[in-house]
Order: C-alpha cells, then structure tokens, then sequence
C-alpha cells in the first residue's frame, strides 16, 4: 500500500501517540506534538475534499499559557471525543527533565520560564473554532490517558508521571481525584515502585463504569455513581501466559496492562490488544471474562514467533462498524536473516527498524487478514506509528515519521486502502 505524507508547517513536530481522529465533518483532526519548553503542541485538521490541512492552534497559546511563559502544553496523548459538535480531548507535557536516568517532570524551569502547570481537559468547537479549557490535572501532572462517556457526559484520565486516576463531570464541573491507581507510576524507583502506566480507559456505556488495567494485569472498575474508589476486579485479570512473562518493577514494556481497549456494542463487550504480545482479546464485565482471539501481529510477525520492535506495542487499533484496523510492525530480512534490534530499551521507543504492516479483523466473521505492508512514494516507509483515523472513504489516517527537506519529523500520513 502507498502511502502520502503532508507537511502541516510545523518543523519540530515530534511522535504523536493516539491524537488524530475522524470527525462528522469528514475531517481529520490531529495534534504535532513538541518536546520545546517554549513551543506548544501544534492543533491542525485535515479535509480530504480539499486535500489541504490547515493549522487550527498552539495549545500553550489557546490555554492562555505562553504569554505567561509556562513550559508548554506539549503533547497531546488522547484521541478525540466528539460530542454536541465539540471536540474533547487532553494535553500533556512534551518537555522532560531527566532525573535519575529518566524522563520525569521539570522540577527545574528554564531561565524566564514557570514549571509546568498540569495537563488539561479542554474541548474544540467544530462550529466556532474556539478551544474552552475546562479542568486541571492534579500536582501539575500531564494527562496520559482519557476517554468519554458521552452519554452522562464526563471524562476520566490517568495523569503522568504519578498516574493519578481523575473524574471531570462536565456538567457540574467538578473534577475528582480518585487517587494514584498504581504504585507511584512512573516516577516511582525502578526495581521498587515503578509501575508502568494504562494508556487506554474504557467505559461501559450501558452503565457508565470505567475500567482499567495495570502493570501486574489487575483490572479495576470505578462507578461513578458512589464514593468508592475503583476496586480491583477479583475475578479476572490480564495475567494470561499468552500475553508473555514481565517484571512490573522494570521499564520498558507494558507489563501486563492492555495497550488499546474498545467497546463493541453488537456484543456487549470490549475488545482490546496486548501490545507486547500483539494478542487480540474480549473482555465482559458482565460474567468477568477475558478469552484470547487471535493473534492480530502481522503475518510475517506471526510466522517469526517474535515480539514486535515497539517496546510498548502499538496504538494504531480501532474498531469502525465491525471491523477492527490495526497499524502493526513488520520484521525486516536481510540475506534471509531476520534483522534483530536491541534487547531492551527502557522506555516506550523502537528497539529496531521494521515495516509497518495494516492487519483487519472483521468481528462477525472472526477474519484475520493482513493486507501487506505499506511505503511512502520515494520507497521509503512509516516509523513510529501509534495512532490511527478511519476516514469516510475507509482510507487510514496516522502521524508518522518521514524526511522532510533533509530533516526527519512526524506529521499527517495518509494510506491509501486497498482491501
């Protein structure tokens, strides 16, 4: 499959995870993310019909942030949740300071610059193009994670580096702090009380309860509706033998936690990816069952019997109608020989170079298929993809990355489906 790159206009765009979606205009709408302390994540959105993106808002600047020099709004990591012609999402830091050998929050700001002031929950308006801040995380926490229960209309998140679980009733406007779901997240010491992070909330939209996974593969379940904290789902867990074996104390992969998680209606049940594994799953919280379904890697992966490069699996999963899009890699041969990448790297990144590879999986008909690897014109192909947007003409929407006038950045990538 070939694939079109576009520049938006922003050259330090930098690794975007989850934050492009489809809209009910028939735009995609995306965010570049930054990793400058002085220069915010980058809002734009793109119109097949025109075939021209169009840059929308500095994050920082829209927040009201950069003329009071705070280090920027970043990063967004969340997809977006349209609802009642809006669009919600969150904001995280993009600028780290490393501590103890890893990326953590600033406790130092640069010269003339605030430390970071937390991540928000904030919404575009489609109709008047004005972006409405509406809460802020916790200790100055970036939201990580984040999802919507459109029906009661709240939003939940999971805050970084702590992982703070959070409650944002739009309604009332009132934000909850239900607590740190996990250790002391990744701030915590490795080899004591790291613990990795969920990137992937889901909601039961039949009676707006809210799961999570966490590093050692507990599932917890949070009712809105009373005073109690979630509470840990006794049982069922992620813990399966097919999904691998993982010191949680450790860095670099997800642990046990589900990589990306929906709900499908037509079954009245979620299905979700173990990134590291690649395994396909559906969880009922009804009977308090996970069963595996397949294995959604793609076909050369699958033949391999190998992990994938990416240290935490992929992000490019979402279900549209009946069908599952999966974004996956792809190991790369040489003279026969399959090109291995590192051991370990301790961190969310890429332990080695691989194709990018679009897998389907259509529910009803439990079809796997995969449908090849995919390279931009010049023969060159996409790196560092963990996101993805369905659009109305079932072409595949990502942030990727590609070389742009002799510089590598990530920005809009546009597959052409062929199925």
């Amino acid at each position: 499959m070939i694939a079109k790159t576009y520049f938006s206009g922003f050259q330090d765009a930098h690794e975007t995870y989850n934050a492009i979606s489809e809209a009910s205009d028939g735009k995609i709408y995306y965010v570049l993310c930054s990793t400058r302390h002085d220069v915010g994540a980058q809002m734009y959105c793109y119109d097949p019909a025109s075939d021209k993106t169009q840059f929308l808002a500095d994050l920082s600047e829209a927040l009201g942030e950069k003329k009071l020099n705070y280090i920027s709004q970043g990063k967004s990591h969340t997809e977006f949740f349209e609802h009642d012609n809006k669009l919600f999402f969150a904001t995280h830091v993009g600028y780290y300071e490393m501590i103890d050998g890893a990326q953590q929050l600033p406790v130092n700001a640069p010269d003339g610059y605030k430390l970071y002031p937390g991540g928000h929950f904030l919404y575009y308006d489609m109709t008047t193009g004005e972006i409405q801040d509406l809460a802020l995380a916790p200790d100055g926490e970036g939201i990580l994670t984040m999802t919507m229960d459109k029906e009661r209309e709240r939003l939940y998140g999971i805050t970084w580096p702590k992982g703070y679980f959070i409650d944002y009733d739009i309604k009332k406007n009132t934000l909850k702090n239900l607590g740190i779901i996990n250790g002391l997240g990744e701030f915590g010491k490795r080899g004591e009380d790291y613990r990795v992070l969920c990137r992937s909330i889901l909601v039961n939209p039949d009676d707006g309860h809210v799961f999570y996974s966490t590093a050692e593969g507990d599932i917890y379940e949070y009712d809105p509706f009373t005073d109690q904290v979630p509470q840990k789902m006794e049982e069922v867990s992620m813990r399966l033998d097919y999904f691998g074996k993982y010191d949680v104390k450790d860095a670099g992969s997800m642990g046990y936690n589900w990589r990306k998680i929906f709900w499908y209606g037509p079954e009245n049940k979620a299905y979700g990816v173990h990134g590291n594994s690649g395994y396909l799953f559906n969880f009922d919280p009804k009977s308090r069952k996970i069963e595996i379904v397949e294995r959604i890697t793609s076909e050369p992966s699958r033949k391999s019997g190998m992990f994938d490069q990416f240290s935490y699996g992929y992000l490019g999963f979402k279900i549209k109608n009946d069908t599952i899009f999966y974004l996956t890699g792809a190991p790369i041969y040489k003279d026969g020989k399959r090109i291995a990448g590192l051991e370990k790297v301790s961190m969310g990144a890429p332990k080695g170079l691989e194709y990018l590879h679009v897998v389907t999986y259509n529910i009803p008909e439990q079809k796997y298929k995969d449908l090849g690897p995919v390279f931009y014109e010049n023969g060159n192909f996409p790196t560092y993809v963990n996101s993805i947007a369905i659009g109305d003409d079932n072409d595949i929407y990502t942030v990727a990355r590609f070389d742009h006038n002799g510089k590598k950045i990530d920005d809009l990538v546009k597959i052409f489906l062929d199925t």
